[in-house]
């Protein structure tokens, strides 16, 4: 296999990559679908984040919080106030200085905060919290703080909104068509139209085009996947993580489609069982639509290990730490199907049917 071509292969695809419906779908569609719900749920014009803060001691975040575009700041007397704004909604969520913060954080030393937040708040309010307290406690001191955050949920935990359970479904759409429906077509279309069969008077291998066109579908879900949480203001505090996370689900989506596409002759055969296995791949984020539902089943899905870290770091503030073994299995789950499909390859030395 020659990186060079490779390269060549992959720039043509992206010439050709807008011919293929599935290619404007996968760039439409989840905006779309996006905007939709974030104008039906009436949150795209939402006011602003409110935060309550109590400060037990003279701690420059308050002031630093107090000038915050995104974020209006609330001071509040007593914890029992705070929590009782929190639980009835009256703020997004609200944070409690101890006294000797800010020498704490000067010094280096390690220092634990309650940080509540209102069970039904909105992803990207939860977003804009946990942006603003890691910024503005950086600022404190110019570094890094030892701060640990300890999040508390009042009120009704369960109520989730319903943007917030949507979001993980348009994430996972936008991943997979991008790498399943996109990524397998373009195989398909090389298939049917035979052009496959030339590749054994020229220098190219099959596994050079299956490369190829799995890389451009990566790009694609990538990408795509980046924009969806741009504008659902849901890439936290950890964007990083979550730009690895979906690099990790298109290569399975990507994966997924290569393998059926050299399975299935022709397209009408690769749609009808990509509804089949669109069930099981979608089956995590429609239990997570409805928390009621014992959330352990969705483990038994592959797909599971991306949702939940994506929730776990876009709605819940959190880090490698806690998703961490999720990560794990994913890596591990995509290493399996690339080996699957690097046999299947191998075996097979034309797929033109």
């Amino acid at each position: 296999m020659r990186l060079r071509r490779v390269a060549l292969l992959l720039r043509k695809e992206f010439r050709q990559g807008p011919k293929n419906f599935f290619f404007f779908w996968a760039l439409i569609a989840p905006v779309v679908i996006s905007l939709a719900v974030s104008l039906a749920f009436g949150s795209l014009f939402s006011d602003e984040t409110s935060l309550g803060v109590v400060d037990q001691g003279d701690s420059q975040l308050v002031t630093l919080l107090a000038a915050s575009p995104s974020v209006k700041s609330t001071d509040y007397a007593s914890v029992s106030d705070l929590e009782a704004a929190v639980e009835q909604g009256s703020v997004d969520g609200g944070i409690v200085l101890p006294e000797g913060f800010d020498a704490a954080v000067h010094e280096g030393e390690p220092v634990e905060v309650d940080f509540y937040l209102w069970g039904e708040s909105l992803a990207k309010d939860r977003t804009l919290l946990t942006t603003a307290l890691t910024k503005y406690t950086r600022e404190l001191d110019g570094k890094e703080a030892p701060v640990t955050i300890q999040t508390i949920i009042l009120g009704d935990e369960q109520s989730i909104p319903w943007e917030d359970r949507l979001l993980p479904f348009i994430v996972l759409m936008t991943v997979f068509v991008a790498g399943i429906a996109f990524s397998g077509t373009s195989l398909l279309y090389e298939k049917e139209k035979k052009t496959l069969d030339a590749l054994a008077v020229t220098p190219t291998t099959v596994g050079e085009v299956f490369l190829a066109k799995g890389l451009l579908g990566v790009i694609l879900g990538t990408f795509m996947g980046v924009v969806i949480l741009i504008i659902n203001q849901a890439l936290g505090s950890q964007p990083l993580l979550l730009v690895l996370l979906l690099f990790l689900g298109s290569i399975m989506a990507v994966v997924v489609g290569l393998l059926m596409a050299a399975i299935f002759k022709d397209t009408m055969t690769f749609f009808a069982n990509m509804k089949m296995i669109g069930l099981l791949l979608y089956a995590p984020v429609v239990i997570y639509l409805f928390p009621e539902l014992p959330q352990w089943i969705g483990r038994i899905f592959p797909t599971y290990y991306l949702v939940e870290p994506i929730v776990e770091i876009s709605q819940q503030g959190g880090g490698l730490a806690e998703i961490a073994p999720d990560v794990i299995i994913l890596i591990v789950l995509d290493l399996v199907l690339v080996a699957i499909l690097a046999l299947v390859v191998r075996r097979r030395k034309q797929y033109a049917g």
